[in-house]
């Protein structure tokens, strides 16, 4: 059954993968803030994990919930979409934050460095836009939200693999938006800079100081910066922005 927001009108579900995770749980947090109904996609978690995640949005209540997925899977992800068609009348919004590095320059990177990365940042958006797709058309709204990368602007050493995944989630994002416009559905990408995220936490002080040098507002980014941003992008009254990449990264990288 729809839960509603505070005007008394349905709220949106929202899927969010990688939901766990520091980005994806301020995603959660900011959408629920919007009033939408949010589940929080992940791989299964510890007891520990699962418990930290809910302290982050005990706030919330039983607004924001938890299921267990891998993006890789694309019978799981239609699974899941189908019980939450069921159970919620369909999903609305679609945030696939869920994403992996396997680190290596090319020449010494293994085949399954490669493929292990692909099917989750990319094989992943796949999976679950292809599962949200029909009922978002046929409803006649959606929003799509794809978390790329910086890094799949400009490339980084020793991701070739990580910076490849990330540019074609724009080029998806750009040729799925041109399938759904007319449907009143949206489908977007924010690229995020350097934040303030276990991942970048695991990087040498060293080099994470010279990272922080070369961002002009001289600070990493923090997960809420990203979360607005994808918060503003899902909202009902963003239907004329569509294969856009907004890039929220402290003009660490500018273009046009």
């Amino acid at each position: 059954m729809s839960a509603s927001n505070a005007n008394g009108s349905a709220a949106r579900l929202a899927l969010i993968t990688g939901g766990l995770g520091g980005l994806g749980t301020e995603i959660c947090r900011q959408l629920a803030q919007a009033g939408c109904r949010v589940i929080a996609a992940d791989l299964p978690a510890s007891d520990a994990r699962l418990a930290g995640f809910r302290e982050a949005c005990a706030t919330f209540g039983d607004a924001i919930g938890y299921a267990a997925l891998d993006v890789s899977d694309h019978e799981a992800c239609a699974t899941l979409v189908g019980r939450l068609e069921r159970e919620h009348g369909g999903v609305d919004i679609l945030v696939n934050a869920a994403g992996i590095t396997r680190d290596a320059s090319l020449r010494k990177m293994t085949p399954a460095q490669w493929h292990e990365l692909m099917r989750v940042n990319l094989d992943g958006v796949f999976n679950t836009s292809q599962a949200v797709v029909e009922g978002m058309t046929r409803r006649g709204f959606g929003r799509i939200v794809n978390i790329s990368s910086v890094n799949g602007q400009t490339g980084q050493f020793g991701q070739t693999n990580y910076s490849a995944a990330k540019a074609g989630v724009h080029g998806f994002t750009m040729a799925l938006a041109r399938e759904t416009a007319r449907k009143g559905v949206t489908v977007n990408t924010v690229s995020p800079g350097y934040c303030d995220t276990p991942m970048v936490a695991a990087v040498p002080a060293e080099i994470r100081a010279q990272i922080v040098a070369g961002i002009p507002v001289g600070r990493l980014g923090q997960p809420a910066d990203i979360a607005r941003a994808v918060r503003f992008l899902a909202a009902d009254d963003a239907g004329y922005l569509t294969g856009v990449n907004l890039p929220v990264n402290g003009g660490y990288f500018m273009s046009f």
